[in-house]
């Protein structure tokens, strides 16, 4: 079941567009601090608004970051979704998608190292709801990788594609999580490096 943060506000446009600012000043914030040393009252001064006028939209600080974390996998799933318009085999649509993927990750570093740093806070129904978003981005791969066996572009087994698509995600997401240690890469080729060792792991 999906969460609802609840708003003392009744006017959805108004609702949207002030927790997008919210959103916003906060995963600056956070990246910058963390979700603990942030204040309610930063959030609020980083916004725009007053701390009173800040609890019309959230209830606590724990409903910024679960906001936080949805925005986050909501940008992501959406332009990974918008690589999918590519026609063709399944096994280059992965390809296209795969590559789409790591540079949405180059673009929201700081953003994926936030979820992982600091969505251990939230509470156990706001953190399953997370991981469940998180789940939505792997199924994407999931599918293209049925997809390819179906079609015959892809020779990996059926049985190979939950952990396949881990293996994507998780790869796509080491730019983030190990830039550090890859000073000496550029990033063009580390997208294609791991674009093709992706795809042969896909058996194409």
């Amino acid at each position: 079941m999906t969460i609802t943060i609840s708003s003392q506000v009744k006017d959805p446009e108004r609702i949207r567009q002030r927790r997008s600012e919210i959103v916003h000043a906060a995963v600056g914030l956070f990246a910058e601090k963390g979700f603990h040393r942030t204040t309610t009252r930063a959030i609020a001064k980083a916004s725009g608004l007053s701390t009173g006028a800040l609890y019309e939209y959230v209830a606590s600080k724990e409903d910024v970051l679960f906001l936080v974390c949805q925005h986050i996998h909501q940008t992501i799933l959406q332009q990974l979704k918008a690589s999918l318009a590519v026609e063709g085999p399944a096994a280059e649509r992965l390809r296209q998608s795969i590559q789409a993927f790591i540079g949405v990750m180059d673009g929201m570093q700081d953003e994926v190292l936030l979820i992982y740093q600091e969505s251990k806070s939230l509470s156990p129904p706001f953190l399953h709801e997370v991981l469940r978003q998180e789940f939505e981005i792997t199924r994407v791969f999931e599918n293209l990788l049925q997809e390819g066996i179906h079609d015959g572009s892809l020779r990996t087994s059926i049985k190979n594609v939950p952990l396949l698509a881990h293996d994507i995600v998780v790869a796509g997401q080491m730019w983030a999580f190990r830039r550090w240690a890859l000073s000496s890469m550029s990033f063009t080729d580390f997208a294609a490096r791991q674009t093709e060792r992706l795809m042969q792991a896909c058996d194409v």
